[in-house]
């Protein structure tokens, strides 16, 4: 038998949570078996780098209409995103925390208060 495919529910955002303690368990462990820990070896400029490539495949993907293609490159940029949050010691939370206090914000009211502070 396949692998089951998990159906998405509205606490599939944990499995972000736990993908990113798994990426911290990852640090010092063998670069030969590991790619986060070769990543975390490489050190911040490659972890940063491969988000940028990321986030750059994910646009690509987005404007030639390729929906698994997006899919898959999402996923790609948000682990490497997750690599990049453990090397700088950002933890999901505060970023979860971050987003709840915009929430009912408009954007253009959000974005304005940065610009004064």
């Amino acid at each position: 038998m396949g692998a089951e495919k998990k159906t998405p529910t509205a606490t599939t955002g944990a499995c972000l949570d736990r993908l990113y303690e798994v990426i911290e368990s990852r640090r010092g462990a063998d670069p030969g078996s590991s790619h986060t820990a070769k990543l975390f070896r490489k050190g911040t400029a490659k972890i940063a780098q491969k988000v940028g490539e990321e986030a750059v495949e994910t646009v690509i993907e987005a404007m030639r209409g390729e929906k698994d293609l997006l899919i898959g490159e999402s996923a790609d940029l948000l682990y490497h995103l997750l690599v990049l949050w453990a090397d700088q010691d950002v933890k999901p939370a505060e970023v979860w925390q971050r987003l709840l206090e915009r929430e009912g914000i408009s954007g253009i009211a959000e974005k304005a208060a940065r610009e004064r502070n």
